[in-house]
This record gives structure tokens, C-alpha cells and sequence, in this order.
């Protein structure tokens, strides 16, 4: 039977090289972190925290169900790491103490005293635009290198019909130069495919971690709110918030303008003191459906129509040394897939997610055209399917979520059966 086939662009962009791995390590020489991350009054889980060592890049991000992993090579001679979470107080806690054994880690939630805010004039509109005038002084105006870890997952109705991931090198561009795109290159990745057997539409992710990069929308001023489009939207100080210990302006932005492309509506955190934007979680306005599609379809069968239902983005930065650096973004899409004069449509649902995890102790360079992720490939069709344990080595990655586990199992049964 043929397939039919449909490829998302959810931004675009995506590659391959050769899998490397890591070797000459171990267990005996990292200190390991597991455990998670929990409120201290309900004790439900704290999805997607922020688990760092403070003034590095070292770092992971707890997974749907608060869980977490961190590995860290005691050469480093680091003594404690840190756990952030938007409207909590963060905790310094020990390597030493919490190595080698799994902790729920409890968070307080941190109220927002009238006095420690600096009393500014609230025009929403201006705070955005000094925000965006201040990037050079808050954002790194130099090339560095960075390692993140990748995931991306279809679902189709409620099973996983695609999973896969990679170890990234990352060359970052400096925040005032916009014409020039962030570079990716594989380090290693793996793939569990067709977990549960699609229909008869296959459905691909194009794009994967370069797509992830477009999402910072503080590099790509095209996107979102910048300073070409800021005036494509309305603002509204909506709340104060606490993130990592310091004190923010929540501003909502939704479109007050038609253009031709869907634009885009959420929040934004402004740090008091400094100005930078440090996170943000936006969502493309779908009231014209048919616009919207545009956005996202590659190629599709004539008969096939797309209709997205929902997304959502999210983007965090962490602060170094004064500067601030991208640490984790999100997108999630679904929609509806049926064909001309059929009544049963299919719900499918595509995630993306990558965390920086570490800065690359590479030097500094840029990636030749084979060795960079090419535009309009597909990262599930570049790695092989390989799911051990001991798979990603040294690295720290983003836990799965236990539904992504089970598919995973799943899998693995497969191939050992096949074996």
C-alpha cells in the first residue's frame, strides 16, 4: 500500500554526521544526581525545572514528571549544583551529599514582597522596547560554543508512531548579528521508529535542532516580538514573578495587527533590575486556520487537509557572568489530518525540546557544509535505531517523560525479538 506523506516544517532545518561516543569514563568518576522535583505543600511534580551548576553551563531540565538526572566529572571540583523554577525559591544543595541516590527535591514557592521591587513607570510597551534596546548589554556579543542535548516525538491519537534524539555541538553567533544563523552538528543520536504502526499517513518532523534554535526569538528578531515587530502587538503588565531568586515583569503581548502570516501571543519575564528577557512562553495565533497551515506544511497529498489546533513555545536563558545564554526551548503542535470527503480524521501531536547541557570544550570553529545539519533533512531519518542503557556515555541528556519510556520499552522489545 502507499504511503502518503506529510512533513511539518515547524520552523525549519535539520542534518547528520557520524555517531561519536564518549569513552575512558567512569561511573566511579562522576558525581550523579537523580531525584525529583517536587512542591514542598502538594508534592505534585515541578514539570521542566532547572537543574544547573551556578556560573557554568553544566546543567540538565527535569522532564513532564519533575524527574531529572545530572552527572558531573568530580575533577571539575564543583561542590554544589542549583534548582530553579518560575515562582519558587531556588536551592543550592551538595554533590556530595545527594550522589548516587534518588531524592524528591522540595521547592517553596517564593512570594513577591511589594518592597523588593524598584517602582518603574508600568508602560508595558516601553519596559518591552528598553528590554529589546538593551540586548547587547545583556546577551553575549561574542561566538561561543555550546553542547545541547535533543529530543522530538510524534504521536499519533495517543501512541508514539516516532522518537528521536541527539547530542549536539552548537556554534553560537553573537546577539547582534542577526543575518548570520546558529550551526549545528550531530555528536550522536538514535531513533525508536513506527513504536506503534502508523496508518497509512506518514508523518515527518523537518527541522530539529535548528528549529529549536529559531525559537530564540532574542537571536532571530524576526520572530516574535523584536525590534522590526514590536509594534505588531499590543502589551499589558499581567503579573510579577520570580525566577531563579530575582524579581520579573510578566508582560502579555497579544497581535493588534493583520499581517499576512499568523503573529503570535503569550508572556514574556523581564528581570527588574537589568532589563534582559530571560524567558518566555508564546503560542501562534490560529484564528485563521488556513494562514496558520501554511506555516507548518512542507509537502501533503492534494486530498489531505491540515488543520492546526494547537502550539506552544517556550524559551529560558540563564545567567553567566552577567550575560545571559539560551538554556532550553520547547515546541509543542497539533493538529487534525483527514482526507476530502471523509468523515474520521487523526489527531497527531509533535514535540521538540532541547537543553544546553554543557559548553563544548572544543574550540571555537565552524562546521563545513557536510558537517552541518543541511536545510529541509529529517533527523529521524539520519540515526539508526539503538536503545541501550549505557547508549548517551558521559552526557547528560533530559530524562524521558513515562509515556516516551513505555514506547521506548517497547522498542527495545522489538529489536530483541528481532534479534
Amino acid at each position: 500500500m502507499k504511503t502518503n506523506r506529510i512533513i511539518l516544517s515547524v520552523l525549519v532545518l535539520l542534518f547528520l554526521l557520524p555517531a561519536i561516543s564518549v569513552s575512558g569514563q567512569t561511573e566511579s568518576d562522576y558525581y550523579t544526581i537523580r531525584g525529583t522535583v517536587r512542591d514542598a505543600k502538594s508534592n505534585k511534580p515541578l514539570p521542566h525545572a532547572s537543574v544547573f551548576v551556578s556560573g557554568t553551563y553544566i546543567g540538565t531540565v527535569a522532564n513532564a514528571n519533575g524527574y531529572f538526572s545530572l552527572r558531573v566529572r568530580k575533577s571539575e571540583n564543583l561542590e554544589t549544583f542549583r534548582i530553579s523554577y518560575l515562582g519558587y525559591s531556588p536551592r543550592d544543595l551538595s554533590f556530595k551529599e545527594y550522589s548516587d541516590k534518588e531524592t524528591d527535591f522540595l521547592m517553596k514557592v517564593h512570594s513577591v514582597p511589594l518592597q523588593e521591587v524598584i517602582i518603574r513607570p508600568i508602560d508595558a510597551r516601553e519596559l518591552v522596547l528598553n528590554a529589546l534596546g538593551k540586548v547587547e548589554e545583556n546577551y553575549p556579543q561574542e561566538e561561543f560554543m555550546l553542547t545541547g542535548f535533543y529530543r522530538e516525538a510524534i504521536k499519533q491519537r495517543n501512541d508514539y508512531i516516532s522518537i528521536a534524539e541527539a547530542v549536539v555541538d552548537i556554534r553560537k553567533e553573537p546577539y547582534d548579528t542577526y543575518t548570520k544563523n546558529d550551526q549545528v552538528q550531530l555528536v550522536k543520536g538514535r531513533k525508536s521508529a513506527d513504536v506503534k504502526k502508523a496508518d497509512t499517513l506518514l508523518v515527518k518532523l523537518q527541522g530539529g535542532p535548528q528549529v529549536a534554535l529559531l525559537v530564540d526569538f532574542i537571536k532571530n528578531n524576526n520572530m516574535v516580538v523584536s525590534p522590526p515587530t514590536v509594534d505588531f502587538y499590543e502589551y499589558e503588565l499581567v503579573d510579577l514573578a520570580v525566577i531563579d531568586g530575582k524579581t520579573h515583569y510578566v508582560i502579555g503581548f497579544t497581535p493588534r495587527v493583520i499581517m499576512p502570516y499568523p503573529l503570535f501571543m503569550g508572556n514574556i519575564y523581564i528581570e527588574n533590575e537589568s532589563l534582559a528577557i530571560t524567558m518566555a512562553d508564546f503560542s501562534m495565533d490560529l484564528s485563521d486556520r488556513k494562514k496558520a497551515s501554511k506555516q507548518f506544511i512542507q509537502k501533503k497529498p492534494a486530498r489531505l487537509r491540515f488543520t492546526p489546533t494547537h502550539t506552544r513555545y517556550q524559551v529560558r536563558f540563564q545567567e553567566i557572568d552577567g550575560k545571559y545564554y539560551l538554556s532550553y526551548v520547547r515546541g509543542d503542535v497539533e493538529f487534525f489530518a483527514n482526507w476530502r470527503r471523509k468523515i474520521f480524521r487523526t489527531k497527531y501531536a509533535l514535540m521538540f525540546e532541547m537543553a544546553i547541557m554543557d559548553r563544548s570544550n572544543k574550540e571555537l570553529r565552524s562546521f563545513a557544509r557536510k558537517e552541518a545539519f543541511r536545510n529541509k533533512s529529517i533527523l529521524a531519518d539520519l540515526v539508526s535505531e539503538y536503545f541501550t542503557d549505557d547508549f548517551w556515555g558521559g552526557y547528560n541528556i533530559i530524562e524521558p517523560e513515562m509515556d516516551i519510556e513505555e514506547a521506548v520499552k517497547k522498542l527495545n522489545q522489538k529489536l530483541s525479538e528481532a534479534e
